[in-house]
């Protein structure tokens, strides 16, 4: 691709580097100039304009993005995406319902490595979607682009992007009850809020006392893909009620703990097939918590490990949360 001044007389069929203003009219960057625009702009008073104009084996950028997404994305509804049309060398690929992104992240490395023209900046890895959010913006910054280097690219992440939709359709929560504890409404309605968020239903929720013998019951009894627990007393021990509760009722406790702040609290099990995770105090909060982070993950099948949440941890420092009793930071007296 040329770039550069030329004379007026000479852009016809070039692309207008700069958007320049022509009498009471603009002519926007971009524009693929006429022999009318050209009329114009001498009218105008201009002698010179700057151009790009593309040679041999030039890709014009909405070409070459409409190619890449194409690749990134060969099978969108497979995918759980959206793909825009192209304009300005941008094309998005949004989500088409709730979810998690899943990234092949070693491919798109490798195409933003072939020629910084071509670029895709994503949210990131297992990042929780709505419908209709943005998942990847694929963006060609200069007018034209070598064909060849745009083939390199697709060919290095293709299908390296989708949305994987919840798998488990509904969650049962046992929250435990101590006197003079928190109250339990506020609660509950931020749960429920994160499970229809993700596509579920909350349909079955107890009330227990805080005690290792009726929250196991209420364990073996509870209804829903996913289990999970809130209890009036915070856990702070692997042998603590609520994972001791999970191991009578014939379960096992995988993790407690995570570090990620808020959330720190959390434990992950499973209870024959169905997950169990309990959740951290700061759940009674719709904020922002490593909470959020393995109920997604949990809900969409993806593999949930005790290393994986270990690896949380860069990232894992969310936002204060102002009602927070002990703050991080010591207040001045």
């Amino acid at each position: 691709m040329k770039f550069g001044l030329v004379p007026v007389a000479e852009a016809t069929g070039a692309i207008l580097a700069h958007s320049v203003q022509v009498q009471d009219a603009k002519l926007r960057k971009g524009l693929l100039l006429t022999a009318e625009h050209a009329a114009h702009l001498g009218a105008a008073g201009y002698d010179e304009v700057t151009v790009a104009q593309l040679e041999p084996g030039d890709c014009h950028e909405d070409e070459a993005a409409e190619m890449l997404a194409a690749a990134l994305a060969p099978d969108p509804d497979a995918a759980g995406l959206r793909v825009t049309q192209p304009f300005t060398g941008r094309v998005n690929l949004l989500a088409d319902g709730p979810g998690v992104v899943e990234l092949d992240v070693a491919a798109l490395q490798e195409f933003n490595c072939v020629n910084p023209m071509i670029t895709v900046a994503t949210v990131p890895q297992y990042q929780q979607m709505g419908p209709g959010g943005m998942v990847a913006t694929i963006k060609v910054i200069s007018y034209a682009v070598p064909k060849d280097d745009v083939v390199q690219a697709a060919g290095l992440a293709r299908a390296s992007i989708r949305l994987m939709a919840p798998v488990h359709k509904t969650a049962g929560l046992i929250v435990t009850d101590i006197p003079g504890g928190p109250p339990n409404e506020k609660g509950i309605a931020a749960i429920r809020g994160r499970v229809e968020t993700l596509g579920m239903d909350l349909s079955d929720v107890r009330i227990v006392p805080h005690k290792a013998e009726p929250l196991s019951q209420a364990i073996s009894e509870a209804a829903g893909d996913i289990v999970m627990i809130l209890t009036g007393s915070a856990t702070s021990d692997v042998f603590d009620v609520a994972p001791q509760a999970v191991r009578a009722a014939g379960g096992q406790v995988d993790r407690f703990g995570m570090p990620v702040d808020p959330g720190n609290l959390l434990f992950l099990g499973t209870l024959g097939p169905r997950p169990v995770i309990g959740l951290p105090g700061c759940a009674r909060s719709p904020a922002l918590n490593g909470a959020d982070w393995v109920l997604s993950r949990v809900a969409c099948g993806v593999e949930t490990t005790s290393a994986d949440i270990a690896g949380m941890g860069v990232g894992g420092l969310l936002k204060e949360i102002p009602t927070r009793p002990q703050p991080r930071s010591a207040r001045k007296r």
